[in-house]
C-alpha cells in the first residue's frame, strides 16, 4: 500500500491528476537452473516483490517518465533514433520500440514508477519493469490484443536490442504468466508450460542475499554454454534436452573432463525438474528439498558457478536442518533459496545472520518471498 501511495503522490505532483496503476512481478525458480539454453526445463514462480508504475497518455508523441527509485527522469520520443541515454529509461523505451515493430500501437503517455524488488539479488527487477510497461501498454494502446507470450517476447527483445543482455525467456515469462499459490514448468524447446500448485503450509520460501558477486575476467555463462554445445554435437543432437546417462557415459572418453562434469549436472538437473513437480503435487515437501540440496552440490561441484560465500550459506542451511537450499540463478554471488519449516525460521535466519557476519564482516540480506500473480492492471 505505502509503494502505491508514493507512486500516486509524485505522479500528482508531476503530472497532475492521475493515470491508471499496473505492477508486475520479480520472480524465484525453485529448480532447473541453466537449463534453459539446453532446451530443458524450468521451474519458476512470481513474487509479491513488484515494480508499479501510474500511467496516463499525454496525447503528444513523447514519453515523460519518472523514476522514484533513482530520483531520476526521462523524456524521449518514439522513433528509432530517440533513444535515451539513461539505462534505466532504454527498458522502458525498448518495449515500446518493440510494440511498434510489432505492428502495435504506442502513443505519448505520463508515468512514475518505483519498485520493491531487491536490485541485484537475481529477482529480475528489470524483467518486472519490462513486463509492467508491455502490459500497461497493450491494455492502453492496444485492447490487450498483444497474447501475454508475445508480451515476454517483447521484454526479452528488450534486454537483445536495447540493454545489451542475451537473455532467455524464463524472466519475462514468470514475470507475464505468473498465478498466486502456482510454480509455472516451462518446456524452453516448445515453450509450453503447465502450472503447479505451490501452497506450502507450514513452509516459508527465504532468500538469503549473500551480497557478494565476484567479477569474473572470461565470459563463465559462455564457457559452459560451449560446454554443454560441444557435447551435444558429439552425441549428434540438438541439445542436451535429448540426451540421458547413459549416452553422456558412452562418448565419456572423448570429452574433457570438464565438459563431461558440465554436461552431468544439465543431465541431472533436467530430471531433478521433473521430480520436483511429481513432487508437489503429492506435497511432499521432502523430495523437494533433496532435489534442492542436489541441485546446489551439482552447481558448486560439476557446473562450478558457486563461491565460497554462497557454499557457506547452503553449509548453514543444512546444519540448522532446513528442508531444502541452493544456489539461485547464474552463480557466482547472488543468493540461495531456502524452504524452511515455520518452526525453525526464526533461528535459521539469528544463525545464518551471526556465522555469515562472524565468517565474512556483513550480514546477508533477508528476504521472505510468497508465490503471486505476475502482470496485471492494479487499478484505474
Amino acid at each position: 500500500m505505502e509503494l502505491k501511495e508514493k507512486i500516486t503522490g509524485t505522479f500528482e505532483s508531476r503530472f497532475g491528476g492521475h493515470g491508471t496503476i499496473y505492477a508486475s512481478a520479480g520472480r524465484i525458480n525453485l529448480i532447473g537452473e541453466h537449463t534453459d539454453y539446453n532446451g530443458g526445463f524450468v521451474f519458476p514462480g512470481a513474487i509479491d516483490k513488484v515494480i508499479m508504475a501510474e500511467i496516463r497518455a499525454n496525447g503528444t508523441d513523447k514519453v515523460r517518465v519518472y523514476s522514484i527509485d533513482i530520483d531520476d527522469y526521462a523524456e524521449f520520443g518514439l522513433n528509432e533514433d530517440d533513444a535515451p541515454k539513461a539505462s534505466w529509461a532504454r527498458y522502458i523505451f525498448g518495449v515500446c520500440r518493440e510494440i511498434l515493430k510489432r505492428g502495435g500501437k504506442v502513443e505519448g503517455f505520463d508515468a512514475v514508477f518505483a519498485g520493491n524488488v531487491p536490485l541485484g539479488a537475481g529477482l529480475s527487477s528489470s524483467a518486472a519493469l519490462e513486463s509492467c510497461f508491455a502490459f500497461a501498454l497493450n491494455d492502453m494502446f492496444n485492447g490487450n490484443a498483444i497474447d501475454k507470450f508475445e508480451l515476454a517476447r517483447i521484454g526479452q527483445s528488450t534486454e537483445h536490442n536495447y540493454c545489451g543482455v542475451n537473455c532467455g525467456i524464463m524472466d519475462q515469462f514468470a514475470s507475464v504468466f505468473g498465478k498466486k499459490n502456482h510454480l509455472m514448468r516451462l518446456d524452453c524447446r516448445s515453450m509450453e508450460f503447465e502450472y503447479f500448485p505451490f501452497e506450502a503450509e507450514g513452509y516459508t520460501l527465504v532468500l538469503l542475499d549473500s551480497v557478494v558477486k565476484h567479477e569474473l575476467a572470461d565470459s563463465p555463462y559462455n564457457k559452459r554454454r560451449a560446454s554443454c554445445e560441444r557435447v551435444a554435437k558429439r552425441l549428434n543432437i540438438e541439445t542436451l534436452r535429448d540426451a540421458d546417462k547413459a549416452m553422456l557415459e558412452s562418448v565419456k572418453s572423448d570429452i574433457t573432463a570438464e565438459d563431461y562434469f558440465r554436461a552431468k549436472f544439465v543431465i541431472e538437473e533436467k530430471e531433478r525438474v521433473l521430480t520436483v513437480c511429481d513432487a508437489l503435487v503429492k506435497g511432499d515437501f521432502d523430495t523437494v528439498g533433496r532435489c534442492m540440496y542436489e541441485t546446489h552440490d551439482g552447481l558448486s561441484k560439476d557446473y562450478e558457478v558457486s563461491c565460497e560465500e554462497l557454499d557457506y550459506l547452503n553449509d548453514i542451511a543444512r546444519e540448522c536442518g532446513v528442508t531444502g537450499s541452493r544456489i539461485m540463478g547464474g552463480g557466482f554471488g547472488g543468493c540461495t533459496i531456502n524452504l524452511v519449516k515455520n518452526e525453525l525460521l526464526p533461528g535459521f535466519i539469528a544463525t545464518a545472520k551471526e556465522k555469515f557476519n562472524a565468517k565474512y564482516g556483513h550480514e546477508p540480506k533477508v528476504y521472505e518471498v510468497i508465490i503471486s500473480d505476475g502482470a496485471r492492471k492494479v487499478e484505474e
